[in-house]
């Protein structure tokens, strides 16, 4: 007798996986957007919050590993449901229906890279100081989103991103609750306008701050 596929081998269990990964990857974008637009309140507020987090490394260390781990398995899954789903259907249809679905598919192999990318700049410039480090000063956060946002290409780049970031967040959010199953005809259309108005706010929030000290604002 055949044994029948494990979890991870179906597409569906790799799908839950990217779920739960994306919801653990989405709280985290949440936090680390509500710790940055402290950055409004003033610089001592946001320096404080940086020094309080760097002041407890195990917990710190805990959430990088947790969100790591994530990323990669999320990362992963989508990769190998899009491999799936092209070995699946080979040839494209010439008539395409958009549904939700589709549309997070298509879009999600254009924002997802994008991210990818972006997460590994961030790294290098306001983590590690690796990429610009005549504007990296090691524990003065505040300082050093205002020296690398006042000049318009790395403000272009973080705010490129967080459009792409909105556009996967939407997207991400109707797939992650179609794939948990829950969804209901009655309640789809406003679950689809929560998806649109997260992935909105997240990326308004987060381009506001290259913006306001682009324009002067914050200073």
């Amino acid at each position: 007798m055949n044994e029948s596929p494990g979890f991870y081998s179906s597409s569906v269990g790799k799908k839950i996986l990217m779920a739960v990964t994306g919801m653990i990857l989405f709280f985290f974008v949440l936090f680390h957007m509500a710790g940055n637009l402290q950055i409004f309140i003033g610089q001592e507020e946001l320096d404080r919050y940086a020094k309080f987090l760097h002041s407890v490394p195990e917990i710190l260390w805990l959430v990088r590993i947790a969100v790591t781990f994530s990323f990669l398995v999320h990362i992963v899954a989508a990769v190998q449901v899009w491999l799936q789903s092209r070995r699946a259907r080979p040839i494209r249809y010439k008539v395409r229906v958009n549904l939700a679905t589709d549309m997070a598919a298509r879009t999600m192999i254009w924002t997802g890279p994008i991210i990818l990318l972006f997460v590994l700049y961030h790294l290098l410039h306001l983590t590690y100081g690796a990429l610009y480090p005549d504007l990296f000063v090691e524990g003065h956060v505040y300082q050093n989103l205002i020296n690398s946002f006042r000049l318009w290409p790395i403000a272009v780049v973080y705010i490129v991103a967080n459009i792409g970031l909105g556009f996967h967040l939407y997207h991400g959010l109707w797939s992650l609750t179609q794939t948990l199953g829950w969804t209901h005809p009655r309640f789809d259309r406003c679950r689809r306008v929560a998806s649109a108005v997260i992935g909105i706010g997240v990326a308004a929030a987060n381009i506001s701050i290259p913006v306001s000290i682009l324009a002067g604002l914050v200073r």
